[in-house]
């Protein structure tokens, strides 16, 4: 009991200092001039006009707007023939993508073929990136199977070249490629270079259900910048993740430049 008295005359005196201190402390930091960055979006596909989205970026508490940049002038080159694409902003209501330049020009590259892109405007930024046409990797089936409680999983199969380090993005919509997709990732070969490769589902579909299934073959820069997305939105607004930063492929500015290979199938799902 002496103790236990001696502890509480002890503490008393400390806690009255403490609940008399003002505990809270307001912190100014100083943050930096924001130096607006070109920042573009464009991808290549094989028999699709030559088309872009050029913005700049913003600062974190600046307005929620798409800041344009009317005065960029962009330009793809091919083979020595150089493309400049008009600023035309434009939605294509069919896959809800936005696009700022575009041209008539249609993409032909084969497989190998390296198509390279400019971005300038009037106040002396530059953008530059390259990107080498991949080939298609076929989908070597897609099948499904429903359990007893009349839900399916699905399974895509397809066959992985051993001879070259690949990359590739999986996706699967339902219904419509204008819905949200339903799955998507990106991965590598590193753990199955040359063998068979299936991506699998949980029981997540049903009879009926129309499933359109996306195999994209994509290069080593598109993977990291994908990849860097992914982990950047892990790590917006959680205090215990590594900040991440996203990783262009592109120089002097912000972005991606690459191109689209991909095979697809669509399946409705039967027991």
């Amino acid at each position: 009991m002496k103790l236990k008295r001696f502890l509480y005359a002890l503490l008393l005196p400390l806690l009255a200092l403490l609940s008399a201190c003002d505990m809270e402390k307001d912190i100014e930091v100083d943050l930096p001039d924001h130096a607006p960055q070109l920042v573009v979006e464009c991808y290549l596909e094989p028999g699709k006009p030559l088309r872009a989205t050029v913005l700049e970026s913003s600062g974190y508490f600046d307005e929620p707007v798409p800041p344009l940049v009317p005065d960029a002038r962009v330009y793809i080159t091919h083979n020595g023939q150089r493309v400049e694409l008009e600023y035309k902003p434009t939605l294509v209501q069919n896959t809800g993508r936005f696009y700022t330049h575009t041209s008539d020009v249609v993409m032909d590259g084969k497989p190998g073929d390296m198509y390279s892109l400019e971005v300038a405007d009037s106040r002396g930024r530059k953008l530059t990136g390259f990107t080498t046409v991949l080939s298609i990797v076929p989908i070597d089936e897609v099948e499904w199977k429903f359990n007893d409680k009349d839900k399916a999983y699905l399974v895509t199969s397809f066959y992985d070249n051993g001879n070259t380090a690949d990359y590739y993005r999986y996706m699967t919509h339902i219904d419509s490629l204008s819905n949200g997709s339903d799955r998507d990732f990106a991965t590598s070969d590193e753990l199955n270079n040359g063998k068979r490769i299936s991506y699998g589902s949980a029981y997540n579909y049903e009879e009926g259900d129309t499933l359109i299934v996306t195999l994209y073959h994509i290069e080593k820069q598109y993977y990291q910048f994908l990849s860097s997305i992914s982990d950047a939105k892990d790590a917006n607004g959680n205090p215990f993740a590594q900040p991440s930063k996203v990783k262009s492929s592109v120089e002097g500015g912000l972005g991606i430049f690459t191109n689209i290979a991909f095979d697809r199938k669509t399946v409705v799902l039967t027991k």
